[in-house]
């Protein structure tokens, strides 16, 4: 079973920056989509940015797009999702999910279709 684990996030001013990861363990398909998405409180859950396990990159909220970047590190087993330029609004726990088997490229995964979860990371900025 594929197993998520986040790290990161914390407190910030608006205008600062985070980083934040999340390290996969016990794929077994050789393909699989996996990104963040974040969850603020009273408000659903809302895909951030997401990509395939080969580095493609299929979506960014439009919220965040020119601020925050997806990305793999070379061994492509740890994702990460840099976050510049924060908002208030951004505060949430993000989280990451993937699934595997499915091609996420011809159209935008919808959070419930993602099977498995890390336990999240809150993030909070402050205005």
């Amino acid at each position: 079973e594929v197993t998520l684990v986040e790290s990161g996030g914390g407190s910030v001013q608006a205008g600062g920056f985070l980083r934040i990861s999340c390290t996969g363990y016990g794929f077994t398909d050789s393909r699989y989509c996996w990104g963040w998405f974040r969850q603020a409180p009273g408000k659903e859950r809302e895909g951030v940015a997401t990509m395939t396990n080969f580095g493609l990159v299929t979506f960014y909220a439009n919220s965040v797009k020119g601020r925050f970047t997806i990305s793999l590190d070379n061994d492509k087993t740890t994702l990460w999702l840099q976050m510049n330029s924060l908002e208030p609004d951004d505060s949430a726990i993000y989280s990451c999910a993937a699934v595997e088997g499915r091609t996420c490229v011809d159209r935008v995964l919808r959070p419930s279709e993602y099977i498995y979860w890390g336990q999240g990371t809150q993030v909070t900025v402050s205005s």
